[in-house]
């Protein structure tokens, strides 16, 4: 790396980039001085994250093509920011039908998506008796025992696969989920307690309490369930707080290799919420949140950053970032509905122009698909005949259920 970069760099702040560059781990004292960057000491960390990346990893982007299926937007939970759910007395309720469920996941395989990304509220049940009754005439008592069916019934129908993100689960729960999807996630968001307390975003939302989080996390690897997780900012929490949350996601893969990417998620405000009015992060901040988060997690791990929620994405290729996340020809992004998808040959195009070539990925990284251990038998074929030789997608639409040599 250029030493005149490095020169912009406080002592404390340029020991541990240099740390990083030479491959060592950086200790917690040394990851939390990357919160103090400053003014010019931005682009600086930003050129060492993507050295980093350029060492540990292809020149390569990817993308996962996706349905997303909201199967309830009913949720336990009441969060800030949040539009994606909704009490079971307003009209824009609604838990998808197995019909419904079906239509998405087949229109999508037609359209070449091989992930269905399953989205929806904690445990609805416990709060709303309309959904229990709701499940019932699905022939279900749970959620959790709903989305496993629904999981099941589209990797057999249409041979995508599944992606739950179910938030808090149970280690039954996460187990039966494994036997029926390729990989599973849910945010971290943020390990800060002040954020649960009065008049925090998540001060009516038990289900985000930091160690109530890290605890399915932690179940999630002692599973061998390949997961993504990550960190959402601007929501009150210092710069600080976003380190020790990435410090914690760390030792989690540390403990269990699981981790499959790392997500850097930016705020964005939504109308008719308590946070409408609070302010979101800019570009510069968030390509910083992204390059420490490179330099953290090391070289290895995929940092992703959804390109729908900024209004100019490019940069952060030069942030360290290696991977856009999903992206739906089919269906919006029912959690920030205002932020359509990018066109995917533009993608490509500003992928090349950096140097870099954007290839299609399955839901479960290359690095477990290989690896016995992190798939359930039943899915390990169906998975593995949709991956090229690297890892990668390859360019077929899936196939409802066959025989498929393992």
């Amino acid at each position: 790396m250029d030493q005149g970069a490095l020169s912009a760099l406080r002592p404390p702040l340029r020991a541990s980039v240099e740390a990083a560059l030479e491959g060592r781990r950086l200790s917690a004292d040394q990851a939390l001085a990357l919160a103090e960057a400053r003014g010019a000491e931005h682009p600086a960390l930003w050129a060492a994250a993507a050295v980093l990346r350029d060492r540990g990893r292809p020149p390569v982007v990817t993308y996962s093509r996706k349905v997303f299926i909201p199967l309830t937007n009913l949720c336990r939970d009441v969060c800030s920011y949040c539009t994606f759910a909704h009490t079971d007395d307003d009209p824009r309720a609604h838990t998808m039908s197995p019909d419904e469920v079906l239509a998405v996941a087949e229109a999508g395989r037609q359209l070449g998506c091989k992930e269905a990304l399953f989205t929806l509220g904690d445990r609805p049940e416990a709060r709303f008796p309309s959904h229990k009754a709701a499940l019932r005439r699905f022939g279900h008592e749970t959620t959790q025992s709903y989305l496993t069916a629904m999981c099941a019934m589209v990797l057999e129908k249409t041979g995508l696969l599944p992606h739950p993100n179910a938030g808090i689960l149970g280690r039954r729960e996460l187990s039966e989920l494994r036997e029926v999807s390729a990989s599973q996630g849910m945010m971290l968001e943020s390990v800060s307690e002040r954020l649960c307390g009065p008049g925090g975003p998540h001060e009516h939302a038990p289900d985000k309490r930091p160690a109530t989080r890290l605890a399915m996390i932690r179940r999630a690897g002692e599973l061998r369930i390949p997961f993504t997780s990550g960190i959402l900012i601007g929501i009150g929490e210092t710069e600080r707080e976003r380190v020790e949350a990435l410090l914690a996601l760390r030792d989690l893969h540390d403990a269990h290799g699981h981790i499959q990417e790392v997500i850097v998620q930016n705020f964005r405000a939504k109308p008719n919420t308590p946070m409408a009015a609070a302010g979101e992060p800019g570009l510069v901040e968030l390509m910083t949140t992204c390059a420490i988060a490179r330099l953290v997690m090391g070289p290895a791990m995929s940092i992703q950053a959804p390109p729908n929620l900024s209004a100019d994405y490019g940069p952060l290729l030069l942030s360290g970032i290696n991977d856009w996340g999903g992206v739906s020809p089919l269906t919006p992004d029912f959690v920030n509905p205002e932020a359509p998808w990018p066109d995917i040959e533009g993608l490509r195009a500003l992928c090349a122009d950096a140097g870099y070539e954007l290839r299609e990925r399955l839901t479960i990284y290359p690095e477990y698909l290989t690896d016995d251990d992190f798939l359930d038998p039943g899915v390990r074929p169906r998975v593995r005949a949709l991956a090229d030789e690297q890892g990668l997608a390859r360019d077929v639409s899936p196939e409802p259920l066959v025989e498929v040599a393992a």
